[in-house]
């Protein structure tokens, strides 16, 4: 009989090249895409990382979680630690940004009506 959970060797380095270069490469598109936005359109566009960074941190929780950690080696449990400390940061400040702006909006309609 042969067992099913056999002891497997991790993958090696050069297996996570391909995803590393696609996570590097999409970074820089999203800089440049970001850059190229009107200020107009930053409240909506925060709303939207918001929502993305949401569903990376539900990402995240199942690569770091104790569940998968010990399948995989130890520097990609810290890969997804870090991305939901980087997730939680957005999403709080993306919150912070929308809540000043909407107050910004308010102070000039109480002007209008005073």
């Amino acid at each position: 009989m042969i067992p099913l959970l056999a002891a497997a060797e991790p993958p090696a380095l050069s297996s996570y090249l391909p995803l590393i270069f696609i996570f590097v490469l999409a970074t820089f598109i999203g800089l440049d895409v970001i850059r190229n936005v009107s200020r107009l359109l930053h409240t909506p566009l925060m709303s939207l990382t918001n929502a993305i960074s949401a569903v990376v941190i539900v990402g995240a929780i199942l690569v770091a979680g104790p569940q998968v950690s010990s399948e995989h080696p130890l520097w990609i449990t810290v890969v997804g630690l870090v991305a939901i400390a980087a997730a939680s940061v957005n999403i709080v400040s993306g919150f912070l940004i929308t809540n000043r702006m909407l107050k910004m909006f308010k102070t000039r309609e109480k002007e209008k009506k005073g």
